[in-house]
């Protein structure tokens, strides 16, 4: 069986980003021959009501912990900018439909979103925005726009949401690596790398680091 690294996460996740610094160290750890896969976890369902003010709230205060407890910077026009939508699973599905024009899209297009969020104050959740990303990702633009809405792309991003189950991780991010000898776990919320180092150390198929 080969060993298999799954990232679970979500676009607009915001300890997500503020991981990420982390998990770009973890990926220079990794063996050749661990295969990295990237499952979307889907914090919020698709809407298009505006986000209620207690909800709005209750994430700016997760901003404000995961710069606190990561250093991770925010642009906080965001708030008056744009018309915040609880509504993640689009950026789910550009990650996906990116992916169909090769798998080296699928993190490109994650970090893409992640920025265009929570640094240049624009809409995860909007169509339009994740065109324009697909656009400077140099992606096919057509080709993009007709896989946002197909079949195949709502069936991947339910295969990953039943994937997420499987690993029964119920919050994001979260890392496990998949082996012969069984699951491990890696890393979740603001680990620190120097855990994640001890994880993984742990694990045979690592356990020359």
């Amino acid at each position: 069986m080969k060993s298999t690294l799954y990232y679970v996460l979500d676009p607009m996740c915001c300890w997500c980003w503020g991981f990420r610094p982390v998990f770009t160290e973890l990926l220079k750890l990794l063996p050749k021959q661990v295969e990295v896969k990237y499952i979307m976890g889907g914090l919020a369902a698709d809407s298009d009501q505006p986000m209620p003010p207690e909800t709005q709230a209750y994430i700016q205060e997760q901003w404000r912990l995961v710069t606190e407890k990561t250093g991770a910077e925010f642009n906080w026009d965001y708030w008056t900018i744009c018309q915040p939508r609880r509504s993640t699973y689009p950026a789910c599905r550009a990650v996906i439909a990116a992916g169909l024009q090769g798998n080296e899209n699928i993190p490109k297009m994650i970090l893409a979103i992640q920025t265009a969020y929570y640094l240049q104050a624009q809409n995860p959740s909007d169509l339009e925005t994740h065109v324009l990303l697909a656009k400077e990702l140099g992606l096919d633009i057509t080709q993009f726009k007709q896989d946002l809405t197909t079949p195949e792309v709502e069936d991947l991003l339910q295969k990953d949401f039943k994937n997420r189950r499987r690993l029964a991780v119920s919050s994001f991010p979260t890392v496990l690596l998949e082996s012969t000898d069984g699951l491990h776990f890696i890393a979740q919320g603001d680990d620190s790398l120097e855990n994640i180092k001890k994880r993984m150390q742990a694990c045979s198929l690592l356990n020359e680091l």
